[in-house]
């Protein structure tokens, strides 16, 4: 029901990433979409997840994950999901389903994205600067979670892969990844 996985022991790169999802055409390059959610939040994302998230932009993954960009002329934007999550989440029916708060506080979860078979994912800020952020995949269906020690891109990468990372992309591309940007 509830769980911790292992880290896994190889990095993920953009281009490992690249080579199963297909070419990048989004590649944004100003900061500013970033560093204002990042000043409205109190906290810095993580690298990997900010360079996924700039190469693609907008996406839906395999019909099923849904990532969003930060710039706010995009229909999709992830200061807006954030925003609407964290407001769920605080919900006292809510709080049970997490295995700590969310927010921008060490130790705390933030929502960066979802999934059309109702799972949320969130990254979990570290207790300290110095240690990794890490992904959290909460089933909406039921009070089940589970703690990936991954980076994002590490997690991102498995779920490209096909393996079983809560969100499981066997079924929903069987012929490999693939993605749909979103306006």
């Amino acid at each position: 029901m509830f769980g911790l996985v292992a880290r896994s022991q190889v990095m993920a790169t953009l281009p490992e990433i690249t080579a199963l999802l297909g070419e990048a055409r989004f590649n944004w390059s100003d900061p500013e979409p970033w560093n204002g959610l990042e000043r409205e939040l109190g906290v810095e994302f993580p690298a990997d997840f900010r360079e996924i998230v700039d190469a693609y932009g907008s996406i839906e993954v395999n019909k099923q994950l849904y990532l969003m960009h930060p710039a706010g002329h995009l229909l999709h934007d992830l200061g807006s999901f954030i925003r609407k999550d964290l407001e769920l989440w605080r919900d006292e029916d809510m709080v049970e389903y997490l295995p700590s708060p969310v927010g921008a506080n060490p130790g705390e979860l933030i929502p960066v994205a979802t999934a059309t078979t109702g799972e949320a994912v969130f990254l979990r800020v570290p207790d300290e600067s110095s240690s990794p952020w890490r992904v959290v995949v909460q089933e909406f269906d039921s009070p089940a979670w589970t703690l990936y020690e991954m980076t994002f891109s590490e997690w991102f990468l498995a779920y490209l892969k096909g393996r079983d990372v809560t969100l499981c992309s066997r079924n929903f591309a069987p012929d490999g990844p693939f993605c749909q940007f979103l306006p």
